[in-house]
């Protein structure tokens, strides 16, 4: 991978990265109650669940993120 494809998919990554803490951190602030169930939820859930869940969250966004530089360039 030539060094500026490798600059481009750090900031990408450091991006995604942000975006996602920004909007866990909007979720908390403005549902609070919301949050604190579906983590309880979530922790009680089975490991192999949380696993399945986690690779099909992992392709989902693989894949949107492909489609998003597919089109928009």
């Amino acid at each position: 991978m030539p060094a500026g494809q490798a600059l481009r998919a750090v900031k990408d990554l450091a991006a995604a990265l942000g975006l996602a803490l920004a909007i866990e951190g909007l979720l908390c602030a403005a549902f609070p109650q919301a949050m604190r169930r579906a983590m309880l939820e979530a922790a009680q859930t089975p490991m192999e669940r949380m696993r399945l869940v986690g690779i099909a969250s992992a392709v989902a966004g693989v894949v949107v993120v492909g489609a998003v530089r597919l089109l928009l360039g």
